[in-house]
């Protein structure tokens, strides 16, 4: 926890932690337009196959008498299980017949019927535009547009593996910038997609990007925070995510072409590309990777926006690298993922989150994204097994709140561990009833 005295000394919580937390909130409102368009852009609006007596003024006038639109509709169109016109089937010839008022079912229901093999006419009362009346995702293709949402998600998991390594390699700062403006290209690029895989691959690349957005975000704002107030920022990252969901249905509402929504949610990422550079790297992330001189002087500029002018005298390199003396070594040991099941504490504790993510909040948002790859297209199977989406939405989330109830550790008022040192420290201080002991220097208000 010898950082959080290095970031006291630079004035704790500051003008500089809130222009960050602003500056860091401009994408985090942005990451739900991405995430939630689909809702909008891939809407299935209400459609009927092309006819020639309705769709063709030619056809039309060849049409005996004067007849209404919906009688034409009932001779061109058989009616579907709910009664309404069926939305994938046509007469293969017109079925004047059934204009006889005395016709009854049994003398149109064995009537010649085809798919749409001229296309589909939409209902653009709602979406003038979306990618399924685009490329006539309905009917025998239905089942595409679980795959553009399938993709997306397996850009976020695979996003997640692959930025939070780079992250560590490169620094946080330069991952974010390059992540906002990869965001920012490939989801504008949908606008001009030719296709429905073009398509799909352009949400799986803004999708990648995505989740090294979400994962640099909050890692800055967690390094910058003193462990204090680290409640307070996530809590308004959290916040944050719900305001960009609001806002998205207001945007759909208002722009009702999937090509004006795409655009509008992608292009604001060009402009905050170019505003996260003036955030500061990680001063811990620099200190860690043996960069002390360019994380002094971070910090010296954190303090100086802090309107802490002490710093200057205070914060040296002595101090420095004495605070950090435990963290270095720490660095130094090179650490990697599987200290999650070596370190016994940390076994334990990553097996029940992970088997909690990924039976609950994994098929509704992700595991590592996982359970939301699964989840479309768990939904297409809903015709064959109507059961199994209530069970996988419904049972699941039951059993992994049982596994936090009864295997993970209460943390309110109790200090967070920052390394695998402090983590095995906590271990025997809470063996003796002593866990509020640890040397740590502040602890959360939850």
């Amino acid at each position: 926890m010898a950082f959080a005295e290095l970031l006291e000394q630079a004035g704790g919580m500051g003008l500089f932690q809130a222009l960050q937390i602003f500056t860091i909130l401009l994408p985090t409102v942005c990451v739900p337009f991405q995430i939630l368009v689909d809702n909008f852009s891939a809407a299935v609006p209400s459609h009927r196959c092309w006819v020639p007596l309705l769709d063709n003024s030619t056809a039309q006038a060849g049409a005996p008498g004067a007849l209404d639109p919906e009688a034409l509709l009932a001779v061109s169109i058989p009616l579907g299980p709910n009664r309404e016109p069926h939305q994938c089937r046509r007469f293969r010839h017109p079925q004047w017949q059934l204009l006889d008022p005395n016709t009854t079912a049994t003398n149109w229901s064995e009537a010649a019927t085809e798919p749409c093999v001229d296309g589909w006419v939409y209902d653009r009362s709602i979406f003038t535009s979306t990618i399924v009346a685009e490329w006539g995702l309905v009917c025998d293709s239905q089942s595409l547009k679980p795959v553009v949402q399938a993709l997306f998600m397996t850009g976020i998991l695979l996003g997640s593996f692959t930025w939070g390594t780079l992250s560590y390699w490169f620094g946080r700062k330069p991952m974010l910038c390059w992540c906002c403006l990869q965001v920012a290209v490939a989801n504008t690029s949908t606008v001009f997609a030719p296709n429905f895989l073009v398509y799909g691959g352009l949400r799986f690349l803004s999708a990648f990007g995505l989740a090294g957005i979400i994962l640099t975000t909050t890692i800055l704002l967690v390094e910058w925070s003193t462990t204090s107030q680290r409640y307070f920022t996530m809590t308004i990252l959290g916040c944050t995510y719900s305001v960009g969901q609001m806002a998205l249905g207001g945007l759909a509402f208002a722009l009702q072409d999937w090509r004006v929504l795409q655009l509008v949610v992608s292009t604001p990422f060009f402009a905050i590309f170019l505003i996260s550079w003036w955030l500061p790297e990680s001063a811990r992330w620099l200190i860690i990777t043996g960069k002390p001189d360019r994380a002094l002087q971070e910090l010296r500029k954190v303090a100086r926006i802090n309107g802490h002018k002490e710093a200057k005298k205070t914060l040296t390199m002595e101090v420095l690298m004495s605070s950090m003396e435990e963290d270095m070594a720490s660095a130094r040991a090179h650490r990697s993922v599987l200290e999650l099941f070596r370190v016994p504490t940390l076994r334990w504790r990553s097996c029940c989150l992970c088997i909690a993510r990924m039976t609950a909040d994994g098929l509704l948002h992700s595991v590592g994204r996982l359970g939301a790859v699964m989840g479309p297209l768990i939904g297409i199977t809903r015709q064959v097994m109507p059961l199994l989406t209530p069970l996988c939405y419904g049972v699941t989330p039951i059993a992994s709140s049982l596994i936090f109830l009864f295997f993970l550790p209460e943390t309110r008022g109790l200090p967070l561990p920052d390394t695998i040192q402090d983590l095995e420290k906590q271990r025997p201080a809470a063996a003796t009833g002593n866990q509020r002991e640890v040397v740590i220097t502040e602890s959360t208000q939850f």
